[in-house]
C-alpha cells in the first residue's frame, strides 16, 4: 500500500513522530500530504530553540495549539541581551536588532490565533515585554501553566496581570528574571492564594536601573570614599 493510500487520521499519527522540519520535506512531495501538514490537530505542541526558528515555515499555528515553549540557551543572552540597553555598546545593539522583535511578533500571532493554548514557556527571552505577555494572558483564557525563566524584561506588571484578570492559571514559575520584587510575588500570593507560585532567584537578584540611579550611587560612593 502506498503512503497516501492511507486515511487522513492514519497520516497525522505518522506525521506526529516527525520534527518540523521532516514534516514540511514530506508535504512537498503531494496535495495530499501537504493538507495533512496544515491540518492543525497535528501541531498541538511546538518547541523553539532560538527565536531564528520563528521566521521558518515548517509549523502551522492554529487553535489545536496546547503546549508552547520558546527557549533559547545560548550564551548570547548572557553576554548581550541581558545588559541594560543604555549599557550595551553599539555593536551589542546591533546584534539585538536582528532578534529582538522576533518574539513579541510571534507571541502577537498566538494571542490571535491560539486562544485554546493551556501551557507557555519563555526562557531566555531577553526582550519580551510585560505587555507581550499580558495580551496573551488576554487572549489565551484556558493558559493553566505560565514559565518565565531569564527573562530580563519582565516586571511586577505582569504579576499584577495574572491578578487583575479572570483568568484559568494554576501554575506559575518566574525564575531568575531580575526585575520581579519580592512584593510583587507576596501580592500575588494574597490575592490568589490557590496558585501555584515559584520564582527561583528573581526577588534575589538586582534589578535594572535607570543611569541616572547608576550616576547618583557613584557619586555617593565616591564622596563617602573621599571623606573616609
Amino acid at each position: 500500500m502506498h503512503l497516501i493510500h492511507l486515511n487522513r487520521e492514519c497520516l497525522l499519527h505518522l506525521f506526529s513522530f516527525l520534527d518540523k522540519d521532516s514534516r514540511r520535506t514530506l508535504s512537498l512531495t503531494c496535495h495530499q500530504l501537504r493538507q495533512v501538514f496544515l491540518d492543525p490537530r497535528l501541531w498541538t505542541l511546538l518547541h523553539f530553540s532560538s527565536p531564528c526558528q520563528l521566521r521558518r515555515d515548517n509549523f502551522v499555528l492554529g487553535p489545536s495549539l496546547r503546549y508552547l515553549n520558546i527557549c533559547w540557551y545560548s550564551s548570547r543572552v548572557l553576554q548581550v541581551c541581558n545588559i541594560e540597553d543604555w549599557l550595551k555598546s553599539s555593536f551589542q545593539k546591533d546584534i539585538c536588532s536582528k532578534h529582538e522583535s522576533l518574539v513579541s511578533t510571534f507571541l502577537a500571532r498566538v494571542c490571535h490565533m491560539c486562544p485554546n493554548l493551556l501551557s507557555l514557556t519563555l526562557s531566555g527571552c531577553g526582550h519580551i515585554s510585560d505587555q507581550d505577555v499580558t495580551s496573551v494572558l488576554q487572549s489565551c483564557r484556558k493558559l493553566r501553566c505560565l514559565h518565565l525563566e531569564n527573562c530580563v524584561p519582565i516586571t511586577d506588571c505582569v504579576l499584577e496581570a495574572m491578578v487583575t484578570h479572570r483568568i484559568s492559571l494554576m501554575e506559575v514559575k518566574v525564575d531568575f528574571c531580575r526585575n520581579i520584587t519580592q512584593a510583587g510575588l507576596q501580592a500575588v500570593r494574597e490575592r490568589r492564594p490557590g496558585l501555584q507560585l515559584s520564582a527561583e532567584r528573581s526577588a534575589a537578584m538586582i534589578p535594572d536601573s535607570k543611569p541616572e540611579e547608576k550616576l547618583l550611587l557613584s557619586r555617593t560612593l565616591h564622596e563617602v570614599l573621599h571623606f573616609s
